[in-house]
């Protein structure tokens, strides 16, 4: 008599407990896809600032042209809302003139919305016509 009781107070069990385990199994997938999307805006972000200070340290080229390149390469990719705030300007690296550039844009927090502003660098060595 004990154990049919024992068996009545369970029924239903299953169903409570995968609802459960499907809700944070749906939860931690979620999260590994927003790391995984956040990671690639910044890779993204990263190499269209490297890429831009590349193009634009080229002899014969300027800042200009580098912050356009790099201004296309994140629209192409992410999106103009990325593209927003590029800005170049001339450093030194290791004692060697270089242009930086710097890419400012949102980190994506729930999909590509964010509320924080993620910034990256990029730096190439400027060429001479020596």
């Amino acid at each position: 008599m004990r154990a049919a009781r024992t068996l009545r107070d369970e029924r239903g069990a299953a169903v409570a407990e995968t609802a459960m385990v499907v809700g944070l199994l749906t939860l931690v997938a979620l999260s590994v896809v927003q790391l995984a999307l956040g990671l690639h805006v910044r890779t993204v972000l990263q190499d269209a600032a490297a890429e831009g200070a590349r193009h634009g340290a080229l002899a014969g080229s300027s800042a200009e042209a580098g912050v356009e390149r790099a201004r296309l390469l994140v629209t192409t990719s992410i999106g103009p809302e990325h593209a927003a705030s590029i800005t170049a300007s001339t450093t030194t690296v290791a004692g060697h003139p270089a242009l930086r550039l710097t890419v400012r844009a949102p980190l994506p927090v729930l999909g590509l919305v964010g509320p924080t502003t993620l910034e990256v660098q990029g730096s190439a060595a400027l060429e001479t016509l020596d």
